[in-house]
C-alpha cells in the first residue's frame, strides 16, 4: 500500500467521545487487572486512529499548503486536537488512579505513568480554547513561512530554494542571496512579531491558569521531561559556554583563513571552502538510489526499513512551491509507517536529511511493536540521539554521495555539528528569558536575542544588516514558535551522537549494538535512562562536554583544511 492510498476520514468527534467515555467507565468499573489491560488496548486503538487522521492531514497540508481540502482539514484538526487531548487527559486520570496500578506498571512499565502524571499537571479543560488558539497561531506561522516568494536570479523561489545561492562561491552572490532571504523576514516583521507575541501571551495565560509561576516549568512538563529540570539545563549551558565556545571561535577563525578573508561576515559562514561546499553529485533520485545501497550494506534491519519506506512512497523529499520549509519525521500509527518530509535543494543538507530523518524513522520502525503510543517515540531529546547518531554511523558510505568531496563533507559536517551547539544554547537561553518575561516588547525580545547571541556566538558579524543587528535572526527558527524549549534537545542529543562517532571509529559492531538497543527501547524509558542504556555519558554531568570534544578536536586538528 502506498502513502497516496492511505485513507483519510474526518474524525467524528461525537462518536469518538462517546466510545472513549464508555471505555473509561468500563476501566473504572473493572473488577480485575485483565479487564483494565483489555480496555487500555481498546483505548490505544482508538487513539491510534485519531492520531493517524491528524497525521495524514498534517503531512498532506505541509506538502502543499495551497491544497484547499487539506487546508480546511488542518483548520479542523487545529480546532479539535485539544478536545482529543482532553479525552487522553481523562484516560490518564483513571490510569494513574487505578487500584491495579502496581500490576499495570508491571505489564506496561512505569514511564507511561510518569508521562501521564506530567500531562495531568499540564492540561485541563479550562485551557482548551487557549490550546485551539495556540494551534491556530503556529499554523499561521507555518503558512507565512511557506508563502515566501523571493525574486532572485530571474526566478521566484521559496526560502529553501535560496540556500544554494547562500552557499555560493561568489561573495557578492552570497551576500545578495542572504539579504534577499532576510528581506522576507524584515518585510513581514510586524506579522512575525504579532504571531509570536500572541503565542507567548496565550502560553503564559495557560500556565497561570494551571497554577504555574510562568510557562517555563509548564513547558518542561508538556515536553515530558521527567528526569531533569531548568537548573540542570542552565548548568549544561554554562558547560557549553566554558568548554565549547572557545573551540567554535577557533573553528570559525580557521574558516576565515580558508576563505582568505580579513573579516568573516554572516554571509560568509555558509561557505566552507573557496572551492565550494561539498554537494551531492547527482539528482534526488540518484541520492535515493545510493541511500538504498547504503542502508542495505549497513545492516539487514536498515535494509528492510529503507525498502519499506521507498516501496510505500513514505518520503516526500524535494522542495517545491507551496511546500512548508524544513524537514521532519512522523509516524502514521494505523499503517505502522514512519514518514519523512524534507526540502532537497542541491546542498549537502539533502544527504543530511536522508541520514538524520531516517535515524528517527528507523527508530520508530524498530519500536512499532510497542502497543502504547507513548513508547513509539521517546521524548524529544532522546529521539534526536537516533537521528544525529545515524548521521555519523553512515560516514563510511558518504563517498557514494560526495565522491571526491567526501573529505570536505566530513570536515564540515563534524565542525558544523560542534558549531551548532552554542547556537542551540542561544535559542534555549533566549526562550527562558522570553517566558520569564512574557510582557517584554518585540523590541526587547530582539535586543535580548542579540545580547545572548554575542555571548555564545562572539564571532558573528552582521556587517550593515540592520534587521539582523537588531536581533531578528531567530524568526526563521520554527521551533521557537511551535514548540517552546524543544531546541536544547538537539544539543543534548548532539553530545550523545558525538559519543557514537567516537565509539563507531573504535569498534563499529559494538557501537551498532548499542545503537540498536537504544532504538528498540523506543520511548519506554526517560532520557537519562536511555542514555545509560546506550552506554553513553550523561551530558548534564560537569566535564562530559570537554571530555567528548577532545577526540573530535584532535580529528579536526589532524586535517589540513587549507587543502580542501
Amino acid at each position: 500500500m502506498r502513502f497516496s492510498d492511505y485513507k483519510y476520514e474526518r474524525p467524528d468527534i461525537e462518536k469518538i467521545s462517546k466510545e472513549f467515555d464508555n471505555l473509561l467507565e468500563k476501566f473504572e468499573n473493572a473488577k480485575d487487572v485483565e479487564t483494565q489491560n483489555e480496555v487500555i488496548r481498546q483505548i490505544n486503538k482508538l487513539r491510534n486512529t485519531i492520531d493517524t487522521m491528524g497525521t495524514l492531514v498534517n503531512i498532506r497540508h505541509s506538502i502543499n499548503t495551497e491544497d484547499e481540502f487539506y487546508k480546511k482539514e488542518q483548520d479542523f484538526i487545529d480546532e479539535n486536537e485539544p478536545n482529543f487531548q482532553n479525552l487522553v487527559f481523562k484516560y490518564y486520570k483513571v490510569l494513574v488512579n487505578s487500584r491495579f496500578r502496581k500490576e499495570l506498571e508491571g505489564k506496561w512499565g512505569s514511564q507511561v505513568f510518569n508521562l501521564a502524571e506530567l500531562q495531568l499537571k499540564s492540561f485541563s479543560e479550562e485551557i482548551i480554547d487557549d490550546l485551539v488558539n495556540e494551534n491556530r497561531l503556529t499554523t499561521e506561522y507555518d503558512n507565512l513561512i511557506a508563502s515566501a516568494k523571493i525574486e532572485f536570479e530571474g526566478e521566484t523561489r521559496n526560502l529553501s530554494q535560496m540556500f544554494p545561492f547562500i552557499e555560493s562561491k561568489d561573495r557578492d552572490v552570497r551576500k545578495k542571496a542572504y539579504e534577499a532571504y532576510t528581506n522576507f523576514f524584515e518585510e513581514n516583521e510586524s506579522e512575525f512579531d504579532r504571531i509570536y507575541d500572541e503565542l507567548v501571551k496565550v502560553r503564559d495565560k495557560m500556565a497561570k491558569k494551571l497554577g504555574y509561576k510562568n510557562y517555563v516549568q509548564f513547558g518542561y512538563d508538556r515536553l515530558g521531561r521527567t528526569d531533569y529540570d531548568s537548573k540542570m539545563v542552565a548548568n549544561y549551558r554554562k558547560q557549553v559556554y566554558e568548554s565549547l565556545v572557545p573551540v567554535v571561535v577557533e573553528l570559525m577563525d580557521r574558516q576565515r583563513k580558508r576563505l582568505g578573508l580579513d573579516e568573516l561576515r554572516y554571509y560568509d559562514e555558509p561557505l566552507w571552502y573557496l572551492t565550494g561546499n561539498a554537494t551531492p553529485k547527482g539528482s534526488p533520485e540518484w541520492i535515493l538510489d545510493n541511500g538504498k545501497k547504503m542502508y542495505k550494506e549497513l545492516s539487514k534491519e536498515t535494509d528492510q526499513f529503507f525498502k519499506f519506506m521507498v516501496e510505500r512512497e513514505l518520503l516526500d523529499l524535494v522542495s517545491k512551491r507551496g511546500k512548508m520549509s524544513g524537514g521532519y519525521c512522523t509516524i502514521i500509527p494505523d499503517y505502522n509507517s514512519p514518514f519523512i518530509f524534507s526540502n532537497f535543494n542541491g546542498t549537502s543538507g539533502d544527504v543530511g536529511v536522508l541520514t538524520h530523518e531516517a535515524g528517527h524513522a528507523f527508530q520508530s520502525f524498530m519500536s512499532m511493536d510497542y502497543e502504547l503510543p507513548e513508547y513509539k517515540f521517546p521524548t524529544y531529546e532522546a529521539c534526536e540521539i537516533h537521528s544525529m547518531s545515524m548521521e555519523f554511523i553512515t560516514w563510511p558510505w558518504m563517498e557514494l554521495f560526495f565522491e571526491d568531496d567526501v573529505e570536505k563533507y566530513k570536515f564540515s559536517h563534524l565542525s558544523d555539528a560542534i558549531n551548532f551547539i552554542p547556537y542551540g544554547t542561544t535559542v534555549d537561553e533566549f526562550q527562558h528569558f522570553i517566558y520569564e518575561n512574557p510582557e517584554a516588547t518585540p523590541e526587547m525580545r530582539k535586543s535580548k536575542w542579540r545580547e545572548i547571541e554575542k555571548k555564545y556566538l562572539p564571532f558573528r558579524d552582521y556587517e550593515d544588516n540592520d534587521f539582523l543587528n537588531r536581533g531578528g535572526y531567530w524568526f526563521k527558527q520554527g521551533h521557537i514558535f511551535q514548540t517552546p524549549f524543544y531546541y536544547i534537545d538537539y544539543t543534548l542529543a548532539q553530545v550523545c551522537a558525538f559519543q557514537f562517532w567516537i565509539k563507531d571509529r573504535e569498534n563499529h559492531e559494538k557501537a551498532w549494538e548499542d545503537y540498536m538497543r537504544l532504538c528498540k527501547a523506543g520511548g519506554s524509558l526517560p532520557f537519562l535512562e536511555l542514555v545509560k542504556l546506550g552506554n553513553l555519558e550523561n551530558p548534564f554531568v560537569d566535564g562530559t562536554i570537554s571530555k567528548v570534544v577532545k577526540p573530535l578536536k584532535e580529528y579536526l586538528d589532524s586535517v589540513d583544511d587549507s587543502k580542501l
